[in-house]
This record gives structure tokens, C-alpha cells and sequence, in this order.
């Protein structure tokens, strides 16, 4: 049974750094590429970054591209998102997701499984 769980969440200030971690269990980690999404109060998930298998392909939204930094560690069977400059409109739930083939991805219909999220808020 896949099991992703998400931490690092929490409040931090308007320019601040949060890194997120995501623990990935039940499937073949190394061979899947993973992704984050995340959802603002009272919108659509959206997402954010995804990664290659290997960790050779990275891909971004637009709005985080020079401030997030997705990552992987295949021998721990981790996936981090570190956020940096962190702005308001960055407050959502973050999700961590696997994804169903080895490339990277952005569509929500490419990610297979998905973690229960951990709250990132940023305070103005």
C-alpha cells in the first residue's frame, strides 16, 4: 500500500524558508517520479513542482521558478520541496504525490497517489 507522508509545514513570515519533506512507502520509490501540489483556501489544487526519477528533470510553475527547489534522495525514499522568499499568496495545503511514470509531470491525473498534506501559511 503507497503511504506518502508530508511534514515541515508551519507559519513563517513574508520572505522566510520552509523546507518540506515527504516519506514515501509501499511502491518502487526510485523508479516514479514525484511531484507537490498544493491548495489555497477556497481554490483549486495546483501544481507546483515535479521531479524526475533519477532527479535529472526538474519542472516548475511559473510562480515558484527561482524560489522553490524540488529534490529527491532515493535511498531514503524522500522528497523535499525547499521554499524560499516565501510570499502570502504562497498559504495552501501542500501535497506531495507519486507519480505514475518515471518522467516528470504536471497534470493531476499523472500523480497516482497522494500524501494527506501539511499546511504552509505566510504571514504579510
Amino acid at each position: 500500500q503507497v503511504h506518502l507522508v508530508e511534514s515541515g509545514g508551519g507559519l513563517v513570515q513574508a520572505g522566510g524558508s520552509l523546507r518540506l519533506s515527504c516519506a514515501a512507502s509501499g511502491f518502487t520509490f526510485r523508479r516514479s517520479a514525484m511531484g507537490w501540489f498544493r491548495q489555497a483556501p477556497g481554490k483549486e489544487r495546483e501544481f507546483v513542482a515535479s521531479i524526475s526519477w533519477n532527479g535529472n528533470n526538474l519542472y516548475y510553475t511559473d510562480s515558484v521558478k527561482g524560489r522553490f527547489a524540488i529534490s529527491r534522495d532515493n535511498a531514503k525514499n524522500t522528497v523535499y520541496l525547499q521554499m524560499f522568499s516565501l510570499k502570502p499568496e504562497d498559504t495552501a495545503v501542500y501535497y506531495c504525490a507519486a507519480g505514475r511514470g518515471a518522467v516528470v509531470a504536471e497534470e493531476e491525473a499523472d500523480f497516482g497517489s497522494w500524501g494527506q498534506g501539511t499546511q504552509v501559511t505566510v504571514s504579510s
